[in-house]
């Protein structure tokens, strides 16, 4: 056993030789605060998964609303503070793909399915087509454009559900669009990233936050809306959802602004 002894010192001197610890810099910390803000999207996704399951409905699309709310600020304070360079070992669109695919997509497809408005067959048909076609699109390295346009249908299937659940046009004409939406999932359609896309920002923002608008004043009617709220909802959910391929066929339709900027 004596040619153990050397070796076990040796060990002995290697684990009693002092690490040098990293001192966490300002900017890091701050860096790494903003992925704790996208993380913090999960735990909505959590309480909302759970109102969901308790068929809450309205509970459900405040916390969703709330976790779009994060997903909405948490990427310009990102690139405002340099995240990606400070921190580039943490991957924060790894993180907020996770978090939308739960936000954006599961939990709707849930709700969807356990609200039941469609039918069983269909309703189950409808969240099967809506994980599957959105699990598909995440995959997608080149959903954007070179103007922040998404390429196919973003899977924004939280807005989508919940102006099905506000309006209600019956089980057929739901269904229709499931259908159609999940299809132009993989159609190369611009589709409008209201905040990023520079054309017609002046337009599509408010009207963005018009729908927001609708939307708060549907969750306080407590999703028993009034018709001009869903009027409301109508008209800017059909706005949002066809004016990135009619700037699509029109490449000119707005142009000046970035001119003028």
């Amino acid at each position: 056993m004596e040619f153990c002894r050397p070796l076990g010192r040796s060990l002995q001197a290697r684990l009693a030789w002092p690490v040098k610890k990293k001192k966490v810099t300002w900017p890091q910390a701050r860096a790494f605060s903003v992925h704790l803000l996208t993380a913090s999207g999960s735990f909505l996704a959590f309480l909302s998964l759970v109102a969901a399951s308790e068929q809450r409905w309205t509970a459900m699309f405040w916390w969703l609303g709330l976790a779009l709310l994060v997903d909405g600020i948490d990427g310009p304070i990102a690139r405002k503070l340099e995240v990606k360079e400070i921190l580039p070992t943490w991957s924060g669109d790894m993180l907020d793909n996770i978090i939308d695919y739960v936000t954006y997509v599961l939990i709707p497809a849930f709700a969807l399915y356990q609200r039941g408005f469609m039918g069983e067959g269909l309703s189950f048909l409808s969240a099967a087509i809506i994980v599957v076609s959105s699990a598909i699109y995440y995959a997608d390295t080149g959903i954007k454009t070179k103007e922040n346009f998404f390429k196919g249908f973003p899977v924004v299937w939280n807005m989508i559900v919940f102006t099905l659940f506000v309006i209600e046009p019956g089980e057929w004409a739901s269904f229709a669009v499931v259908v159609i939406s999940g299809i132009l999932t993989f159609v190369p359609m611009n589709f409008l990233h209201p905040v990023r896309v520079r054309r017609l920002r002046k337009i599509n923002l408010p009207v963005f936050l018009a729908w927001c608008f609708f939307g708060a004043v549907a969750l306080l009617q407590a999703m028993q809306a009034q018709l001009w709220v869903q009027l409301g909802i109508a008209a800017t959910g059909v706005y949002l959802f066809f004016i990135g391929g009619l700037m699509q066929l029109f490449p000119k339709l707005g142009a000046g602004e970035l001119k003028n900027a």
